[in-house]
């Protein structure tokens, strides 16, 4: 039995350089969605343990009080967090949309794109200001 190759005479990349390519925004958008995602998987720890102190007793709120309001290394976490929020938020609304067949074109998802990244900017700064 032998096995059908394509011809080697195919010009075929064989190291890409993954920095040489520009990629257009609507795909920087969905990658950051992705990444946010794992962000805020991964600051669930941070949630869960201020969550599980804030409700063990009257000292553990204020030790999770404390620790959210005095430090500034967790201030700039729960920023970090909220700011992953608020951009996996509006992206995934931005592909419930598209989901929807509204903004499928190239220019329409560039469009949206750019309202993900205008929408987030200012949910960012809101967030920065309730956080500090």
């Amino acid at each position: 039995m032998t096995s059908k190759r394509p011809s080697t005479s195919v010009k075929r990349p064989t190291n890409l350089d993954l920095s040489s390519i520009q990629f257009p925004l609507p795909a920087l958008v969905s990658i950051a969605h992705r990444i946010t995602g794992i962000v805020m998987f991964v600051g669930l720890i941070l949630v869960l343990w201020a969550f599980d102190a804030s409700l063990s007793s009257p000292e553990g709120f204020a030790s999770a009080r404390e620790a959210l309001t005095d430090n500034v290394l967790t201030q700039l976490i729960a920023w970090g967090l909220l700011s992953a929020l608020s951009y996996h938020f509006v992206a995934g609304v931005r592909h419930l949309i598209m989901d929807m067949g509204y903004g499928e074109t190239l220019q329409g998802g560039q469009r949206g794109a750019q309202l993900t990244v205008i929408i987030t900017a200012v949910l960012v700064v809101l967030s920065g200001v309730w956080v500090w």
